[in-house]
């Protein structure tokens, strides 16, 4: 058997296992042996993968498995990793692993909570391994419906509502993805579906190609928050339940920056020269307004959903600017926010379980009787606006020095308004640190508030080494996935 097929063969040993299981202990230690079984094997892979590149090894694409599923339509089950995604499985395994115990004492429902939560990750985990394009689409699927139920049965306030809104403009956003890859398989006249022979093939014709470009990246683009067709994220991060909300926007958004750049830039390279202008203005709008709706927000996962519209905005931006420094920045940014969001809305969901609000407007006083949660979330905000030595400064400064290499105006200018957004991040991120932290404690409950338990402070101090660990040592992390990089970026140059 392939390794990589370890990453979809676990979460399936995980779903018999939680269906088996009888009573919370048996379910706990399912989730917590396979979601270290997966931790393990994506570090494992990490190690592999770094050996084998340098020992020499200059194929594409590492640890490659072909079988062949439906001959008609040369679908194959077709599996193969680079840097990009090794980062990403890796980043994955993390978000689920402190997601367990984010969820440890979630209540009711546990086994189907956790069955739906297994069905999730596997769907990412076998998004991020698949090169066959029908077998990425079948896996971005499983990732995308067990959305619904994980919101709308253990979220909270307007679930209902942010369920279905979630799912009906993700479900939009599918269509036109099927119909752009369909488009790209039949336009390619190509006899596989697997991406690196029609890259090899690059037969596509311009004018099919500026048809189904935009319909590729507007379908990957709607689960990467692309302006206007990011208002399902506010809704959905906020009634979702704390470990769906990590999962969510630390690595299910990603599939759309992933997708992105992985089929819409590298497949059809001209009309992404031809046409990355138009979504370079939607994405820099969704920076900078993503940014200044977080400021006017006094929900707490309002906030926090609204600067992930503006720190995934970086990505679609960064990937749009065709070169190499801006990819490698992008991907970084993936990584970066992923560990970075998913701390923040850890740390809401425990905030939330102890005071039973998330308006700004009722907390103040956390850190005289919340310590250990307060320093983490000074440090998460600390990480969101950019200080030097966390995750974001390095994957930001990596997308802005890469944008401005692009020597005219109108890249330029684009530039400027989208680093503004750093200023704005500062604003909110300082203000609400200083509102909910300090001052006197006004909450009804304060009496009986406590600070982090064992499994909380398990999920908290992974992330945070994480984030630390990626600012203050980033250059194996963006060697890695400058590597693999540039075989995408060296055909989208003109």
């Amino acid at each position: 058997m392939n390794f990589l097929s370890i990453f979809v063969l676990i979460p399936l040993l995980m779903l018999t296992g939680l269906w088996a299981a009888r009573g919370i202990k048996a379910i706990r230690g399912v989730m917590v042996t396979g979601a270290s079984a997966l931790l393990i094997a994506s570090v494992v892979l990490t190690f592999l993968y770094l050996e084998e590149r340098s020992a020499g090894n200059t194929a594409e694409m590492l640890f490659r498995a072909d079988t062949l599923w439906y001959a008609p339509l040369h679908i194959s089950y077709s599996v193969g990793v680079d840097g990009i995604s090794v980062a990403m499985l890796l980043l994955s395994a993390v978000i689920v692993f402190t997601g367990t115990f984010a969820s440890w004492r979630l209540q009711p429902l546990t086994k189907e909570y956790f069955l739906w939560f297994t069905l999730l990750s596997m769907g990412v985990f076998g998004f991020f391994i698949s090169v066959d394009l029908f077998t990425m689409f079948m896996f971005y699927e499983i990732a995308l419906i067990p959305m619904y139920l994980l919101i709308g049965v253990w979220g909270s306030g307007r679930k209902e509502y942010a369920a279905m809104k979630l799912t009906l403009m993700l479900m939009g956003g599918s269509a036109f993805l099927l119909i752009g890859i369909l488009g790209i398989y039949f336009g390619s006249g190509a006899t596989t579906m697997n991406l690196l022979e029609i890259a090899q093939l690059h037969n596509i014709p311009f004018a099919q190609q500026c048809i189904w470009f935009p319909l590729t990246f507007l379908g990957f683009g709607v689960l990467g928050a692309l302006f206007p067709f990011h208002t399902w994220s506010p809704d959905g991060h906020a009634s979702a339940p704390t470990a769906v909300s990590m999962l969510h926007a630390g690595v299910l958004m990603k599939l759309g920056g992933y997708g992105c750049f992985r089929i819409a830039m590298y497949l059809m390279p001209e009309a992404a020269n031809e046409l990355s202008w138009i979504f370079l203005i939607l994405t820099g709008i969704s920076v900078v307004y993503g940014a200044f709706s977080a400021c006017v927000q006094t929900d707490l996962k309002y906030i926090n959903a609204y600067s992930s519209v503006s720190h995934c905005g970086l990505v679609l931006f960064a990937i749009l600017m065709l070169n190499q420094t801006a990819a490698t920045g992008a991907i970084l940014q993936m990584l970066s926010h992923g560990l970075m969001t998913a701390l923040f809305f850890a740390l809401i969901g425990m905030i939330y379980g102890r005071t039973h609000t998330r308006d700004v407007r009722e907390l103040a006083g956390l850190m005289k009787i919340m310590p250990f949660l307060s320093v983490c979330y000074v440090i998460a905000g600390l990480a969101n606006l950019g200080l030097p030595g966390l995750s974001g400064f390095i994957a930001e400064m990596t997308i802005f020095v890469g944008s401005f290499q692009n020597n005219d105006v109108f890249h330029r200018t684009l530039t400027i308004i989208a680093c503004s957004s750093i200023v704005i991040t500062a604003v909110y991120i300082l203000r609400l640190v200083g509102k909910i932290l300090y001052g006197t404690c006004t909450n009804k409950h304060h009496l009986e508030l406590t600070d982090a338990t064992w499994d909380e402070r398990v999920a908290v101090i992974c992330l945070i080494v994480c984030v630390a660990g990626l600012g203050m040592a980033p250059f194996w992390v963006s060697h890695m996935i400058g590597e693999s990089v540039l075989p995408v970026v060296s055909q989208l140059i003109p």
